[in-house]
């Protein structure tokens, strides 16, 4: 072979174009990341560890940088699959477990979409105008629910608007709170106080779980990975410096917020970052503040019920949920059935949990798909590919598994029962799909002879 030849057969082929370079990627990553999180769970920190809400988020960043570690190297070493159900099949070759994984993906989809749902329906909604919250969520699903089936363009360019507008409410609360500062109006010393009555350690554990739920988006940078030029280089310099950013940005918001107001407040409050903005005294108007976090809200929990939709789709059409799951529109050609299947789940999840129980248990699904990379990666160490690749330490998955298990016994017991929930659906269904290939089998094909 000449030398050009052996370069081609060195580099992943793909299908489709790499035209993403790291400035985009990276653009991409913060835009998933920095999302509606922050904007609704620092009240529920603020309740499990008072004001020092920054030190869960910096036990959630050290978490969320470990487990990207083990991603860069997966999405470089395979950039063809997308996510950690192909990564554990590639591990494992375990059919029920990268079902489950995968299974488990859109059930995380589905809770966050109902924890945004709740959101949406609270303080900042009530900012702009007064209705009733149940109501109020179940017509933001249904709305949401409606783009879905007509079809969403996902360009990274659309993303990014949507990021800048994110973005952009959160510098006005860093900004405001810098303001209170310098004119001697905070209160600097909140950052050192721990919630009344819970152990210090305990609180900040506690609250890590939520603080967790705000680093979540990265995983969906795996299903990029075919159009991502160079991306053994891009991937990890995009990834890691998504991260910190994002961190960066929390640790601002949870110091600005606690020296702007009382942890108490922050906790009564579904809209914290909005009564942040009001305390200050800058004069930014609370229905221009609110209308960017009910855009956040809304681009986040869109992005997770297309998500979910997909992964149904997908998992019909590789036969491991009912085939009514793969129908399509003829017109629009959007997964019918997954998205109203998906929708009508989010609103009976909505309307029977909070925001903060939801979010956890979205953490908790999410913990177990990440405890999966990271116990793959592991395995696959051994597997050889023939191209560049990122490799993270062996230790880096070691410390990301242990900090996952550390998390994970944080959990309470109806967190638990409801991801136990989850578990038994989804291992039913997988039953009931295997039954039905096998019964299909062993049916005779039309025109076979007959004894």
């Amino acid at each position: 072979m000449t030398k050009d030849a052996d370069k081609a057969a060195a580099k992943p082929q793909t299908g489709l174009k790499r035209a993403i370079g790291t400035p985009l990627l990276y653009a991409f990553i913060v835009g998933d990341t920095l999302g509606a999180g922050i904007y609704t769970l620092v009240g529920t920190m603020a309740s499990d560890v008072g004001g020092a809400i920054w030190l869960p988020l910096l036990i959630a960043l050290v978490v969320a940088m470990l487990t990207a570690a083990t991603y860069a190297e997966l999405i470089t070493k395979y950039p063809h699959a997308g996510g950690a159900a192909r990564y554990v099949d590639r591990a494992f070759g375990i059919p029920y477990l990268s079902f489950i994984i995968g299974f488990l993906m859109m059930a995380s989809g589905i809770t966050t979409a109902a924890a945004l749902a709740n959101a949406f329906a609270g303080d900042y909604l009530t900012a702009i105008i007064d209705v009733p919250a149940a109501p109020a969520a179940v017509a933001f699903i249904i709305l949401l629910t409606l783009i879905n089936l007509r079809g969403v363009r996902e360009s990274l360019t659309a993303n990014l608007v949507a990021s800048v507008i994110e973005v952009s409410g959160l510098v006005i609360v860093i900004f405001v709170a810098g303001v209170v500062l310098t004119s001697g109006n905070g209160e600097p010393s909140r950052l050192l106080e721990f919630a009344p009555d819970v152990p210090p350690l305990e609180g900040a554990f506690a609250a890590s779980i939520v603080a967790f739920f705000s680093f979540l988006g990265f995983e969906a940078a795996a299903n990029m990975a075919e159009e991502v030029r160079k991306p053994s280089k891009s991937y990890p310099r995009a990834l890691f410096g998504a991260i910190g950013t994002a961190g960066f940005v929390y640790l601002l918001i949870a110091l600005g917020a606690v020296i702007v107001l009382p942890p108490a407040e922050l906790a009564e409050s579904s809209g914290p970052l909005l009564d942040v903005v009001a305390a200050s005294g800058v004069g930014v108007p609370p229905w221009l503040f609110s209308l960017i976090a009910l855009v956040a809200i809304s681009n986040g929990a869109l992005l997770f019920m297309v998500m979910a939709s997909r992964v149904g789709y997908g998992l019909a059409e590789a036969e491991l949920l009912p085939r009514a799951f793969s129908r399509v529109l003829p017109a629009r050609r959007t997964p019918w059935v997954s998205i109203v299947v998906i929708a009508g789940l989010t609103i009976i999840l909505a309307l029977t949990g909070s925001v903060a129980s939801l979010a956890e248990t979205t953490v908790l699904l999410l913990l177990l798909v990440f405890l999966s990379a990271n116990v793959s990666v592991l395995v696959l160490k051994k597997d050889k590919v023939g191209h560049d690749h990122f490799s993270a330490p062996r230790f880096v998955p070691v410390l990301a598994i242990i900090a996952s298990v550390a998390l994970l016994t944080q959990q309470t017991g109806p967190i638990w029962l409801g991801t136990a929930a989850y578990i038994a659906v989804g291992s039913l269904l997988f039953l009931a799909a295997r039954a039905r290939r096998k019964h299909e089998e062993r049916r005779p094909a039309p025109g076979a002879a007959q004894d």
